[in-house]
């Protein structure tokens, strides 16, 4: 039996286009001598689809969608992914499915066991869970097919992968008992960028366990703040890769069944932090556009290393000729930031404009000084800075339909160090899930291939040079300690005692969690975080804004 992997780039409702795809895949497939086609976990609709399964017209087009889809399998078989109605009374209305399409009609489904309602998932909102197992036989073979989380039934307790307690059965248990030939498992994994090195692992350590060859077909591409990687693989009974497809692109590679255990397996590729979290910002940034259909990119760029990164990726997402942006210098501006804001611009190619602030501070101030008489200056004329800033790039997202962008990082994002509707503003947020110190080595890696972001803007303090001789030291521990801190108690949810007991000095630890959680209100203003991470802000880390932690 000759299977084909189609991994590809699905827009969540969008069934004209996706119907569109998975029909030219089965054509091409066809045409080589392809007997089988594996596309991924709810294909036909997109994931995630959210409340969009509320909607009775949305479920009915996915039905419609798999009918046509199964019309064009003749002398070919598909499995694809879409929802479908619960017949019983009790429970969800749908089912969360995977349809084996042949000879014109739908010849078997099967349901997802496990419903993930962790982190940025929510699928028991919307689905009921599998409660029965069955085999497809075809071509001589007996086919066992589970959806994503179904594989990992058996796996330890991680923070991420964490199992649902809402269920009791195995699914790979009670479906080895039925003596399949393969397991084919459909998923939509999003990426982070230690999830590729697990997930391999445990499709491994599966396959090897049950001694069973698995397909494994992941979608790629973003969905707002979701990126897929794709990275499917096909591993032989031993536990060995034989098959890896491309990370963050569209593929489409075969397998021969009857050969997997013949085939020699490969060398996995090195699992690369920078390099993947580079290749998921990119491709989040590009998909976002593309599919809200937007085309023009704005930010601040002002010099420091936050906005320098934020740039790169735009420019290597859409292309620098669909880049613009504003260099806001003020009254404390250092004159190398404005250079290096100039280099960087010139070494990209983007459109730039230098948009001096210091006439509107003073008007500001000026028109403030009855009301702020006999005050000190303070944070308030700070944040009138970064706030005149946010409305002059807003004003130019407005007249030329730009989006902007927003530059704020993960160690900002979490300390409240940043101005709501100044530079908190923007359509999305690239970097908002990347800690200050992985910025600094991103824009590390951005120069491996030579100097687009200028070496002053990497090695200067990092300052938002908003007063006097200002550094974000002033304010906050170094980043390499405070990163740490925030590492332990956002990603492994550990208690600030825990963390302390590491080493790190009570004050501070005590300092940057109070910061952490008096900080939830401005988190819940920011713009889509596109997640690269276990554990991004948004849809993943669901804390009250009213709270007493």
């Amino acid at each position: 039996m000759k299977i084909a992997l189609a991994q590809l780039n699905y827009h969540v409702g969008n069934f004209a286009k996706n119907t569109e795809k998975i029909l030219s895949t089965i054509k091409t497939a066809k045409e080589n001598n392809t007997d089988l086609v594996v596309f991924s976990e709810l294909s036909v609709c997109g994931y995630p689809p959210l409340d969009l399964l509320e909607r009775e017209e949305f479920v009915q087009q996915c039905i419609e969608q798999i009918e046509i889809i199964a019309q064009q399998c003749i002398g070919i078989a598909a499995i694809v992914g879409g929802p479908s109605i619960n017949p019983e009374t009790k429970g969800k209305n749908l089912f969360n499915s995977a349809f084996f399409l042949h000879e014109g009609v739908v010849e078997g489904i099967q349901h997802k066991t496990l419903l993930p309602n962790y982190d940025v998932f929510d699928e028991y909102r919307y689905f009921q869970p599998n409660s029965s197992y069955r085999t497809i036989s075809y071509k001589g073979k007996k086919l066992a097919i589970t959806i994503c989380e179904d594989l990992w039934d058996e796996q330890p307790v991680a923070n991420s992968f964490a199992k649902s307690k809402l269920y009791t059965k195995s699914p790979m248990k009670e479906l080895m008992n039925l003596e399949p030939d393969l397991v084919i498992n459909i998923a939509a994994s999003p990426f982070s960028y230690n999830q590729g090195e697990i997930r391999q692992q445990i499709i491994s350590n599966k396959a090897k366990k049950n001694h069973i060859p698995i397909v494994y077909v992941n979608q790629i591409g973003a969905n707002t703040e979701l990126v897929f990687d794709g990275s499917s693989l096909v591993v032989n009974s031993e536990g060995k890769v034989v098959k890896e497809l491309a990370a963050f692109a569209e593929d489409l590679q075969y397998c021969e069944l009857d050969k997997i255990e013949d085939n020699t397996t490969i060398e996995v590729k090195e699992y690369d932090k920078l390099a993947l979290i580079h290749d998921a910002l990119v491709l989040g940034v590009k998909d976002y556009f593309n599919k809200m259909g937007f085309k023009q990119a704005t930010l601040g760029l002002s010099g420091g290393i936050d906005s320098a990164v934020t740039v790169v990726i735009a420019a290597r997402a859409l292309g620098a000729e669909n880049v613009r942006v504003l260099l806001l210098p003020s009254k404390y501006s250092s004159d190398h930031s404005i250079k290096d804001a100039e280099d960087l611009a010139k070494n990209l190619g983007i459109q730039y404009d230098i948009v001096p602030i210091k006439g509107i501070v003073d008007a500001y101030e000026g028109t403030l000084s009855d009301v702020f008489e006999g005050q000190k200056p303070d944070v308030t004329e700070e944040n009138i800075q970064a706030r005149i800033r946010g409305t002059l790039l807003m004003a130019l997202s407005n007249k030329f339909g730009h989006i902007l962008l927003n530059t704020s990082n993960k160690s900002e994002a979490a300390v409240g160090y940043g101005t709501l509707y100044g530079d908190m503003n923007g359509g999305m947020s690239v970097i908002g899930d990347v800690y200050k110190t992985d910025v600094f080595d991103l824009a590390r890696y951005m120069n491996k291939d030579g100097e687009v972001i200028p070496e002053n803007t990497i090695v200067k303090p990092p300052s938002a040079e908003l007063r006097p001789d200002q550094k974000d030291s002033d304010s906050l521990p170094d980043y390499d300690v405070l990163d740490n801190i925030l590492f332990n108690y956002i990603e492994k949810n550990e208690s600030p005692e825990k963390i302390i007991a590491q080493g790190f000095d009570a004050e501070t630890v005590l300092k940057a969690v109070s910061l952490v959680n008096r900080n939830e209100y401005k988190r819940f203003q920011t713009p889509p975080i596109i997640r690269v991470s276990s554990k991004a802000f948004g849809l993943g880390r669901r804390i009250p804004l009213v709270s007493k932690i």
